[in-house]
Parts: C-alpha cells; structure tokens; sequence
C-alpha cells in the first residue's frame, strides 16, 4: 500500500475517533469523495503528494496531506473551529497499516476562508508526515 493511502486511512480512523472531531462533525460526514455540494459540515479527505526523501535505500517518503471543512455558514467561526480540532485531534502519533510508520508529522498549514457561492465557508488543514517503509 502506498505511503499516502495508509496515512489517509489513519488520519480517517483518527477523526472519526476522536468526540470533539464528532462533536462538530458527525462521523458519517467525515468523507473521501470528490463531489459537491459537500455536507453541512463535512470534513473531506483531500489531495496527497508524496516526495521521495532521498535516503539510498529509498524507504522514506515525505507525504502532504489537505483535509478540506467545508460548513453552509456566512462566518468563518465554524470551520475555524472544525480545524482546530483537526489539529488537536491529530497531534499525537499516528498507528498506520503494517509496511510502514510515521517517523514525523505535523500540522504544516490551517487556513479558512470564504467560498465564492457567498453561503459556505471552506477551511484546509494540510499535514506533513515523513512516512518510513518497514523492511519486509
């Protein structure tokens, strides 16, 4: 499985398992889709780009990862506070599937803003994990 896809099912499996995430956002809205309009409120899984880190063996990818909020609302409070929970939510390390581990990840970007429809409000959450391939 691909460094990208078993940190999108972590980070998946993490918000969904965390109440204040579900407080906000209800489990079932917490999605991997590509369609609007998205729930109200919905967290999307996004875009990944994976980078090899360069190390000769080449074992260890540095993967970003978007997380889109998306929120039928005229402010910006609600998806402001639907990514900070996101960032508590995904401060600790996380478990991935067997073939590989997460030797470092952060919260590299958070933004909110408006979207052009002028009724919903949009926030991105982007994280930056270096992803280590386990020797088999």
């Amino acid at each position: 499985m691909s460094a990208a896809l078993t940190l999108q099912k972590a980070i998946r499996a993490r918000l969904v398992a965390t109440s204040a995430v579900t407080d906000l956002v209800p489990a079932s809205a917490i999605l991997d889709r590509n369609q609007r309009p998205a729930p109200s409120p919905s967290i999307i899984l996004g875009e990944a780009q994976v980078l090899d880190e360069g190390d000769i063996a080449r074992k260890r990818s540095r993967v970003f990862h978007t997380i889109h909020v998306w929120k039928l609302e005229a402010s910006l409070a609600g998806v402001t506070a639907i990514n900070a929970t996101i960032r508590e939510a995904l401060r600790d390390r996380l478990s991935l599937d067997a073939g590989h581990h997460v030797a470092d990840l952060y919260i590299a970007d958070s933004r909110a803003m408006r979207d052009p429809d002028g009724e919903t409000s949009h926030g991105v959450v982007t994280l930056e994990a270096l992803i280590v391939e386990e020797a088999s």
